[in-house]
């Protein structure tokens, strides 16, 4: 397999290094359904939404929260949501679906440590990410902060995925050609479209689709691949 011809990598995070692809409604809602939550796939992808929209126009996540704290606020939201809505929900099971989803993540991380160790001694490293205004507590409590040269953290800097402006921030905080980077992420629109728009070569883990199943045209994906651990063969 021909390798890719680069000088630095940028990560997207969420879904990316913290679940190798599953997107995190598809995460969390496989979690509504192991702990038999009455609600229907289409409530929960409506109060999914309504809580990322809270957390992203209120002070919800706090900068020192880690991601289980994130997740038990992201639950707490929905779950507030669905109640009004009219279903009965107990409670307490939002924080055993955040449980769940943290664990998933922090082993999916403790098993991608030794990939990004091997890569940082061969690249730059930046992460790109949507966030919340804590990606980087997130990462220290799991033990990759150090890894990554540089963090565009969308609650940071001001502008989000699928903005190419974001990737634009990564390429500066990396120091190279757009044409020398190569983006790794698990989103078509949020991540491969934006970055090939600035120039950058595109690398797609297409794992769990989450509404990107019936795209019509994905030319902005240099190439695909389907687990992150994989991500040696390219570079």
């Amino acid at each position: 397999m021909d390798k890719f011809i680069i000088k630095g990598i940028i990560f997207d995070y969420g879904g990316t290094l913290d679940t190798n692809g599953g997107h995190w409604g598809a995460v969390i809602w496989s979690g509504y359904e192991k702990y038999q939550v009455p609600v229907n796939l289409s409530s929960f992808q409506e109060a999914y939404a309504y809580a990322e929209r809270q957390m992203a126009i209120q002070p919800i996540i706090k900068p020192e929260f880690n991601f289980l704290e994130v997740l038990k606020a992201k639950l707490k939201v929905q779950f507030e949501y669905l109640i009004a809505a009219g279903y009965d929900l107990e409670k307490e099971l939002a924080d055993k679906i955040a449980f769940d989803g943290y664990s998933l993540a922090k082993d999916t991380v403790a098993r991608v440590k030794p990939l990004l160790v091997a890569l940082g001694e061969q690249y730059p490293i930046v992460m790109v990410s949507n966030f919340y205004g804590n990606l980087k507590a997130v990462l220290a409590d799991f033990g990759i902060l150090s890894y990554f040269k540089a963090v565009v953290e969308s609650a940071v800097v001001g502008v989000r995925k699928p903005d190419p402006a974001i990737y634009a921030l990564g390429v500066e905080a990396m120091g190279l050609p757009a044409a020398e980077i190569l983006v790794v992420g698990d989103s078509y629109s949020k991540d491969m479209a934006p970055a090939k728009a600035v120039g950058c070569q595109t690398l797609w883990l297409k794992g769990q689709t989450w509404g990107e199943d019936k795209l019509q045209d994905i030319s902005a994906a240099d190439r695909q691949f389907k687990t992150i651990f994989d991500l040696r063969d390219f570079v």
